[in-house]
């Protein structure tokens, strides 16, 4: 019986840098969001947050970390739930910091606007002021309907007009490929405009064989031209310390090498731009 517990101790004792090593899990949440994360298609793995999501996971070598692929709802469903996650491509809103700790800002992307059919653009033109669309107006005008992904955020000023518009005006759809199926819709005639990132559907589209010359951006009225990316984590003693460690990281990534992983996916005159500005982004207010 002696020499049995000896056994079980010795076992014990070579088991417990094991337990030592294992690290408390971190899911990571994230979707097909090109130029910032991209599932398949062409470069898949190389979006800009694809590239610096092992950085921040060197960061934390004392958890074990997964990643998990999930659509918008499902992703701020889990940053409510108990276990760890984190969310590496998350705009902020007053509602999601009631329920998930922010970074500093990551860095800075372009915003949304509204895409048309280059071939609609007369239709719009009643709607733009100084080369801007007033998305209000175009909303409240009768048979306009415009296409939304489900759960997004697009950025402050747009959230509340999307959220005082006409239910009629808008069709928000759920999936992991809404962009595209937007996309599609409004090919056919469904839709009017489509909200998103110009990046994201240049990209989209020659996969769902739209040229990207026959599409056009329309800027919002009244919204800044960036507006900054942020990790969330679950609002847990746990996530709080991961968010506090990122942000050390964060300081200095920030003013060198995100910006460039962004960069490179924009056309060369917004490149030029977008570098420069870079330059200034963190040392104003935060764009949200």
């Amino acid at each position: 019986m002696e020499g049995r517990r000896r056994v079980l101790t010795l076992l014990l004792c070579l088991a417990l840098p094991l337990v030592a090593r294992a690290g408390e899990p971190l899911t990571w949440l994230v979707r097909d969001l090109p130029p910032l994360t991209i599932e398949t298609g062409p470069r898949a793995g190389e979006g800009a947050v694809d590239r610096v999501l092992p950085l921040l996971m060197q960061a934390l070598p004392d958890h074990d970390h997964s990643v998990v692929r999930v659509n918008r709802a499902r992703a701020l469903q889990m940053l409510q739930e108990p276990a760890l996650s984190c969310d590496p491509e998350l705009l902020w809103t007053a509602d999601r910091s009631q329920t998930a700790v922010y970074s500093i800002p990551m860095f800075a992307t372009l915003t949304n606007g509204l895409i048309i059919r280059h071939q609609d653009r007369h239709g719009f033109n009643g709607f733009m002021h100084h080369g801007a669309l007033d998305l209000p107006a175009l909303l409240a005008s009768p048979n306009i309907k415009v296409g939304r992904v489900a759960e997004r955020s697009y950025g402050g000023a747009i959230d509340r007009v999307l959220a005082d518009a006409p239910p009629a005006a808008i069709n928000a759809h759920h999936g992991n490929d809404a962009v595209a199926s937007l996309l599609q819709m409004q090919q056919r005639g469904r839709l009017d405009g489509v909200l998103g990132y110009w990046p994201e559907v240049l990209y989209l589209a020659p996969q769902e064989q739209i040229a990207g010359e026959d599409l056009e951006f329309l800027p919002i009225l009244g919204v800044p031209r960036y507006q900054n990316v942020y990790v969330a984590c679950t609002n847990t003693v746990q996530g709080r310390a991961v968010i506090q460690r990122l942000n050390q990281l964060l300081a200095r990534l920030r003013t060198t090498t995100l910006p460039g992983y962004y960069a490179e996916w924009l056309d060369p005159a917004s490149r030029a731009d977008y570098l420069r500005d870079a330059q200034r982004f963190f040392t104003e207010a935060a764009v949200r």
